[in-house]
């Protein structure tokens, strides 16, 4: 109990809530979007599971996310991985005439889930475990607390997506955002970037507007052979 009476301990607590407040927001996203055409029963079971396998997986990451990003061209994949699901997310709006795709079971939100907040996490999880300075205890308890707060953003993304449709091409443009970010932040690019630093914001820029391009175009297609079947 030595632990739970020491300053530092309860510090770093803090500081490890406060980095999953500040970095929680585009996994909440994430999962509000994969949920959200699912019957009501069903989008919070998505929202529970996905969001705790969520932190359990970060807490994996945790421990090997130094030497994972160091590997060449997986920031590439996992920026392409994001893409894709950005693309398939905007596809299943169901606004207005209906004839986009739904997800046809839980398991395949939670899938979704999973997979973005893998690829979203690399960066993240580095900043926690400098906060947890190699305290497991800390670093479960603190990602542990950190599953209401993303429930909660998730919760309250579905009920405003479902009041204001606008919202759901905001994330998928905010996905598309972070895979241009995640792309750019892979080691194979590093002179790259350091010699042309304005594509921090052009790469993340175009692939924002690529995922709400296509997701846009395959929507109006599908809307389309509904409308003649």
């Amino acid at each position: 109990m030595e632990i739970l009476q020491s300053a530092e301990f309860w510090i770093g607590l803090i500081e490890i809530i406060w980095i999953n407040i500040i970095l929680s927001g585009d996994n909440a996203v994430v999962i509000a979007l994969a949920a959200r055409s699912l019957p009501p029963a069903q989008q919070n079971k998505a929202i529970v599971f996905g969001s705790g396998a969520a932190v359990v997986l970060r807490i994996v990451l945790t421990v090997v996310a130094a030497e994972l990003l160091a590997l060449p061209y997986l920031q590439i994949v996992g920026g392409c991985l994001l893409l894709w699901i950005g693309v398939q997310l905007l596809g299943d709006e169901e606004e207005g005439d209906g004839g986009a795709r739904s997800f046809d079971s839980l398991l395949a939100a939670v899938r979704t889930i999973l997979i973005a907040d893998l690829v979203m996490s690399l960066d993240n999880v580095i900043a926690v475990a400098a906060a947890a300075q190699g305290n497991m205890v800390l670093l479960i308890l603190g990602l542990a607390i950190s599953i209401p707060l993303v429930v909660f953003g998730a919760s309250m993304m579905v009920k405003l997506m479902a009041r204001f449709p606008f919202i759901i091409t905001a994330g998928a443009a905010l996905i598309g955002w972070v895979a241009g970010e995640t792309l750019i932040g892979d080691v194979v690019l590093k002179g790259v970037v350091a010699a042309v630093p304005w594509l921090h914001y052009v790469a993340p820029a175009v692939c924002a507007l690529f995922v709400v391009g296509l997701g846009k175009m395959l929507v109006s297609r599908g809307r389309a052979r509904h409308a003649t079947n």
